[in-house]
């Protein structure tokens, strides 16, 4: 029995079925025990009656007694038999309250009832007539299961609580086993590659275990869609981004064929710049691909952020200045988290370029870096820029991704910049989110956690320019 359905089934209405025999073999054992209880008590008095009722009017007067006694409220049988075992009423006795097989005609009249409650009475007439008073039990031992076979307990009784319970298992089997049905179903259809298949749908209504298993087998295989197809995206991008220096470096070659000695060097110079660009693109995909997969052997020491800061707005305020826009640095000292320089030092330094990138002419970058709640740091980077739309803010840290559907590299670079700042920072244990400011621009916060749980306090810095004023 290979099903799960049936298992569950069969093994829930055997402990039903278990259930109800024992429940209602104690119920009517326990009836029962109180009837011969009963008997026990009511013995001693039916031995005085019928001995008075016999000395004081004979058989005669025993015979209607017993009538009367027949028709009464009595918890055990009462038969009286003569010598030669005749019932007086006529009545047959059951055999269970005869002696066995094999004793003699003697025995038996002697001891006609070894099997009644207590053995018989016997009373002897004036003329030598002997009479056995037998008060018996009501059933000649215990059965299977104890007294089933009562009038109180009928055969149709059980046979329809049987079926009651089999009806209430065989819809609490189903209840269990189809959402499992259904998941191994729609985990055969994604597993042949019909990614958009949802299973908690079909389970409207269901917030128990099985129900948030659908749930979950809902997002996992919408996280794998997106997953392939950030893969294709990737694939299309990469292949994008290097046909276009490729392209130029095509073109360059061709028109320093055409071109006499002079202006070979032009064209010669063009080469070289364009295959510096397309070495810095693959090395900057092989750095993303390498962040992708997990870190082992990671350089981990101590990195003060606000020198790094320091170092990276000096560096970069040479760019602000050809586009004509400045970098203002507020920090506090010291800041520091274990972690490696280089990575962070890249993090960092993409935020801050392409914010550098976007900012307008004469507009400032500002970058805040403290110590939020003195287990983290928090550096936070703004521009005065166009912004984002809102629901590209969380895309932007995709490899290859760019707001301007145009893709024009001369204001959305690489796209690769802001990619590797999320993966460096998530390896670090950190966050980076981006917001647009009210007052229009971007606003990119990092977050990372302090390499000392309680700094001590200390000044802030001097306040550090770079750039255009």
């Amino acid at each position: 029995m290979t099903s799960l359905y049936w298992r569950i089934f069969l093994s829930f209405w055997l402990a039903l079925a278990l259930i109800l025999v024992g429940t209602v073999s104690v119920v009517v054992n326990g009836e029962q025990q109180r009837r011969f209880t009963r008997a026990w008590t009511q013995r001693a008095e039916i031995y005085a009656q019928a001995t008075q009722t016999f000395e004081s009017g004979g058989a005669v007067a025993l015979g209607d007694w017993l009538k009367g006694m027949h028709r009464a409220d009595i918890a055990a049988p009462i038969f009286i038999t003569d010598s030669s075992g005749k019932e007086m009423l006529g009545r047959p006795v059951p055999d269970y309250l005869r002696d066995p097989p094999g004793l003699t005609s003697r025995d038996t009249l002697l001891h006609p009832t070894l099997k009644g409650i207590g053995g018989p009475l016997v009373l002897v007439g004036p003329d030598g007539r002997t009479f056995h008073v037998i008060v018996g039990p009501l059933r000649p031992g215990p059965h299977l299961f104890g007294e089933l076979e009562m009038p109180a307990v009928s055969t149709a009784t059980l046979l329809i609580a049987l079926v009651v319970s089999a009806v209430v298992c065989f819809f609490l089997a189903r209840y269990l086993v189809a959402p499992v049905d259904q998941l191994r179903r729609a985990t055969r259809q994604i597993a042949s590659g019909h990614l958009d298949v949802r299973v908690s749908q079909k389970l409207k209504g269901r917030h128990d275990e099985l129900g948030l298993l659908a749930a979950d087998l809902d997002t996992m295989s919408e996280r794998v869609r997106n997953l392939l197809e950030l893969k294709q995206q990737l694939l299309r991008d990469v292949s994008h981004e290097l046909r276009s220096p490729l392209a130029r470096l095509q073109l360059a070659l061709s028109l320093a064929r055409r071109q006499e000695d002079s202006g070979v060097e032009r064209h010669l110079a063009r080469i070289g710049c364009e295959a510096d660009r397309l070495e810095e693109l693959i090395a900057r995909t092989l750095k993303l691909a390498r962040l992708e997969r997990p870190m082992q052997g990671m350089e981990s020491t101590l990195v003060d952020v606000a020198g790094l800061l320091t170092n990276i707005v000096a560096d970069v305020g040479i760019e602000a200045d050809a586009h004509g826009c400045s970098v203002a640095l507020e920090t506090d000292r010291p800041l520091e988290v274990n972690g490696d320089p280089e990575l962070l030092r890249s993090a960092m330094e993409n935020v801050i370029r392409n914010a550098v990138r976007y900012a307008p002419a004469g507009s400032k970058v500002g970058i805040d870096a403290r110590h939020t709640d003195g287990r983290r740091i928090e550096v936070v980077v703004r521009d005065h820029g166009p912004g984002v739309p809102e629901k590209d803010l969380e895309l932007i840290f995709e490899p290859f991704y760019r707001v301007d559907a145009a893709r024009n590299r001369a204001v959305g670079g690489d796209g690769l910049g802001l990619a590797i700042a999320a993966r460096a920072i998530v390896i670090h244990g950190g966050t980076i989110q981006a917001r647009n400011l009210d007052s229009g621009g971007l606003a990119v916060h990092l977050s990372l956690p302090a390499a000392d749980a309680s700094p001590a306090a200390a000044p802030a810095a001097p306040r550090l320019e770079r750039g255009a004023a």
